[in-house]
């Protein structure tokens, strides 16, 4: 299933900018405090939302979201297009079951991320 990459986009910043909404600089500037708090959530939370008891979080090989870029592009671009989760699902090469579980771990990251920059309200 053909799907849409990070890698593919930098060379079109206005496709990228219709995507996300922001510059391909300000993404790069995103990208590690995002995925910082990516793994904070992952150390303790499952992809099912259940308390992790076991074992670590590790990327597997056939993950359709495997770079931290791939993560914030399909965040952002879910909350810039408000697709539903099969047609998500379909454009990042992955189920509409497994696009809702993405959009749930990485919505509540990327906020926690634009708190920590000041960049979002603080919780009510």
């Amino acid at each position: 299933m053909a799907s849409i990459r990070f890698a593919d986009i930098p060379s079109r910043p206005t496709e990228f900018l219709d995507c996300t909404s922001l510059t391909l600089d300000e993404f790069q500037q995103l990208v590690p405090p995002c995925e910082a708090a990516f793994h904070a959530r992952m150390a303790t939370w499952r992809l099912d939302g259940k308390p992790r008891t076991a074992h670590r979080f590790t990327v597997y090989k056939n993950c359709p979201l495997r770079t931290p870029e791939d993560r914030l592009l399909f965040i952002l671009a879910s909350l810039k297009t408000y697709a539903l989760p099969v047609v998500q699902g379909r454009l990042f090469g992955m189920g509409q079951s497994k696009a809702h579980q993405g959009i749930h771990v990485l919505l509540p990251v990327l906020l926690a991320t634009l708190r920590a920059l000041g960049d979002a309200p603080l919780a009510p």
